[in-house]
């Protein structure tokens, strides 16, 4: 670990935030002697963000709690082209009414992290389409293009991957870059922000936003990455078979969300406490040096903090119980997800879909011929089975972790 004079890098350093900074040098002396507000940029594509945005989310997070200023960026303009980093397609479009909808459902979750208001380390929320909509073509080809060559850009991963694999980039993705880059400046020169953070994937953008600052106003600004986050098994953080792992409950239930922390790998537990909890790192140490059956009550403790944080402390409490209750007393729990069978009874196979145990219905069919369902308590293989709840919601399980129940 660096020896860091700032708090801000130094409970990133500490945590394991960081992965690159342009000058850590120069941000750390910045972030010593005064506020500095930084941000990260978010699309709206969705209602909500998942997983594999809370690495993100916690740096602003640790920026406010630092004595900095959180400035979110949500994505209202560049949402209408998409970003092409890490894609082999284009983006669908979206309508401006469900964009905005997008923006707001996502304002909630932000809302559960960061502390929103007028004071100087205040977390904000913008949204680039207010002066990216407002940019002449002429304008933006006169001011901006004139500091991007083709050269350069074709150099960049997000396009080179796309070519190389002989797969379509249409122009209006190539400007992706452009607008981003646009997004610093602009950001640097209306709110003082000085810092951009994001994933590993962007730091040829962060880049890009910083160079563009310098050459058209002097600006000196500061780029700062994560480590691209996956589970000791080699998976991307924040997909499983059953799909993403939503942070909006209207995506995922609470007990969804417990059980994805509770289930982590023993080995991810350590590292998962410093990045998603605010348990302070004597005690993270302690948890993530037990061994055996003892680890699962360092999976407890994080499910509980991650939870708390994410979705309150009523639904963390919750979910543990129900899981107490289906896991420990065999009891069904009251919080487990439900799938609503039809007045003619479900077929276990779309159950299996409603409740997000199965992707597919193939991914269903196999689990079926595996033996790995049971329903009401016992092992189902047919997958033209039907599930006819009466009064009581039925027990369906897939496996010893998943368990739902199927209700009329």
């Amino acid at each position: 670990m660096t020896n860091y004079k700032s708090d801000l890098l130094r409970l990133l350093d500490e945590r394991g935030y960081i992965h690159q900074t342009t000058d850590a040098e120069g941000l750390d002396a910045l972030a010593a002697k005064q506020i500095v507000p930084g941000y990260i940029g978010f699309d709206a594509t969705a209602p909500s963000l998942h997983i594999g945005s809370l690495v993100q989310i916690m740096m602003l997070r640790r920026l406010q709690q630092t004595g900095h200023k959180p400035v979110v960026l949500m994505g209202g303009g560049t949402t209408r082209i998409g970003d092409p980093t890490g894609r082999d397609e284009s983006r669908k479009m979206l309508s401006d009414e469900v964009i905005a909808a997008n923006i707001a459902s996502i304002f909630s979750i932000f809302q559960r992290y960061l502390t929103f208001g007028d004071g100087p380390t205040d977390a904000v929320m913008v949204d680039n389409q207010d002066w990216l909509g407002q940019l002449g073509y002429i304008e933006l080809l006169q001011e901006v293009g004139t500091h991007f060559t083709i050269n350069r850009m074709m150099t960049f991963d997000s396009v080179k991957l796309r070519l190389e694999r002989e797969q379509p980039m249409t122009f209006l993705e190539f400007n992706y870059m452009i607008l981003q880059g646009y997004d610093f400046r602009h950001l640097s020169k209306d709110m003082d922000v000085r810092l951009q953070m994001g994933g590993s994937d962007q730091w040829g953008n962060i880049v890009n936003g910083m160079e563009l600052g310098r050459r058209m106003d002097g600006a000196d600004l500061y780029g700062l990455t994560t480590p691209l986050l996956t589970t000791a098994a080699g998976a991307k953080m924040g997909k499983t078979a059953a799909g993403a792992v939503w942070l909006n409950p209207e995506q995922l239930s609470h007990f969804d969300y417990w059980q994805y922390w509770r289930n982590c790998d023993d080995r991810d537990v350590g590292k998962f406490l410093k990045l998603f909890t605010d348990l302070p790192l004597e005690e993270i140490a302690r948890l993530e040096a037990l061994e055996g059956a003892e680890i699962n009550e360092a999976k407890k403790i994080l499910a509980n903090e991650a939870t708390a944080m994410c979705r309150g402390e009523e639904a963390a409490k919750t979910a543990s119980d129900t899981a107490a209750q289906t896991f420990e007393k065999g009891q069904i729990g009251g919080d487990l997800p439900q799938a609503v069978a039809p007045a003619e009874g479900i077929s276990v196979v779309d159950a299996l879909r409603e409740l997000g145990f199965a992707g597919s219905n193939k991914e269903a069919r196999r689990k079926l011929d595996e033996g790995a369902v049971k329903v009401d308590g016992a092992v189902v293989r047919d997958p033209q089975h039907r599930i006819q709840p009466g009064a009581d919601p039925v027990p369906l399980s897939l496996g010893s972790k998943k368990h739902g129940l199927v209700t009329r």
